[in-house]
């Protein structure tokens, strides 16, 4: 695993949800979108890399989508 395979889900994440909804969609319906494709990023890919490593990324990642689309942030466990 390097950080460029972690770069690669990030890239794959953003081209699936843009195919999905285009630029028109509201924040809160992007922000689904960007969860349901992570989830099952994570459930397909989990094995490709070291326990936890891709879920923190995944989490870490729409946690910077929920400030970037300005929605309630919680806070990271």
């Amino acid at each position: 695993m390097t950080i460029r395979s972690l770069a690669e889900v990030g890239a794959r994440l953003e081209e699936i949800v843009s195919d999905l909804l285009g630029e028109d969609a509201v924040p809160q319906q992007r922000y689904l979108h960007y969860e349901m494709i992570a989830i099952e990023i994570l459930d397909s890919e989990f094995g490709g890399f070291p326990d936890g490593v891709l879920e923190e990324y995944l989490q870490a990642y729409l946690h910077i989508k929920r400030l970037e689309l300005s929605l309630d942030v919680p806070i990271l466990r």
